[in-house]
């Protein structure tokens, strides 16, 4: 079956004006030819698309589906004519990142902005994913650059040290757990939790955790950012695990050191092969090791 899209737009006008006429006008076709696509596209469905009656047209459920298709086809002619607009104005590339939680709310808004300043024809597509997948997707070549929290496994891929951050658990002042240095995972498993959205790596990363030990989160809330889980354990909802360098300064939070192994984050860059970067990809590469190498030797 052959859809064209004045056939489409046709379909579209007639379900939001309630008219062939009206919609054989919007879409620049006489009524008469209007008429006989409308007839043409039903006759090859085998099915009516709309019910005619003396107030106009109305789609039927086959019409409604049709319309619901047509719809997205539309959202997608659209976002293809965005994302290609920006080379007819000079837009050299685009390069896509996939990058982990503690990356995206940490690091990268700051130093991709410094980037992207300094390179107006390049655009960057970020998203956010758990650290195994986003060594996945790099070793099989569906993104460039990938941003993880250091693992044993890397598939071979190369890589460059980043950042270096640790995961903390942040409690209300006076909390039984203010007093102490340092706490495993599994010993606040019976504590409610302020946890990042489901779908987030570290929330993914958390209920992973929990589930190695036989064990479960007891989530009391999900918010968007660490900001918003550090605000809720002040006002004593629950307590959290954020990294620390997004703790903001206040009165009413303490920190306490996690004790397993996976607490220190030290976040590394990594590609497929630094050498076979598109140019765009690789200036992107190259700035990003340069934040690091600033960044690690200030810490040291």
């Amino acid at each position: 079956m052959y859809y064209d899209l004045p056939d489409l737009r046709l379909v579209a006008a007639i379900a939001d004006s309630g008219s062939l006429t009206r919609a054989a006008g919007r879409v620049h076709l006489a009524p008469s030819s209007a008429s006989h696509r409308l007839t043409q596209l039903e006759a090859a469905l085998g099915v009516p698309l709309f019910a005619r009656h003396h107030r106009g047209l109305t789609p039927t459920a086959a019409g409604e589906s049709l319309l619901r298709h047509a719809r997205q086809v539309f959202a997608q002619l659209e976002q293809m004519h965005a994302d290609l607009a920006p080379y007819a104005s000079g837009l050299n590339s685009q390069v896509t990142v996939f990058a982990n939680t503690n990356a995206i709310n940490c690091f990268l808004p700051e130093d991709l902005g410094d980037f992207l300043r300094e390179q107006p024809r390049i655009r960057v597509s970020l998203e956010e994913q758990p650290s195994p997948a986003i060594i996945q997707a790099v070793a099989a070549g569906q993104v460039e650059i990938g941003v993880v929290a250091a693992e044993r496994s890397l598939n071979g891929l190369e890589t460059q040290p980043y950042r270096r951050d640790r995961l903390v658990f942040v409690v209300p002042a006076g909390h039984p757990l203010a007093g102490r240095a340092a706490v495993d995972f599994a010993d606040v498993l019976d504590q409610p939790f302020v946890c990042l959205h489901a779908g987030s790596a570290i929330h993914t990363f958390m209920m992973n955790a929990a589930a190695q030990l036989g064990r479960s989160l007891d989530v009391r809330i999900q918010v968007r950012s660490f900001n918003a889980v550090c605000r809720m354990v002040a006002a004593g909802v629950g307590i959290g695990m954020v990294p620390n360098s997004s703790i903001p300064v206040v009165d009413a939070l303490e920190t306490v050191k996690i004790n397993d192994p996976w607490a220190p984050r030290d976040l590394q860059l990594c590609v497929r092969a630094r050498a076979a970067l598109s140019p765009a990809a690789a200036a992107l590469f190259d700035h990003l090791a340069g934040k690091g190498r600033l960044a690690l030797t200030a810490v040291a």
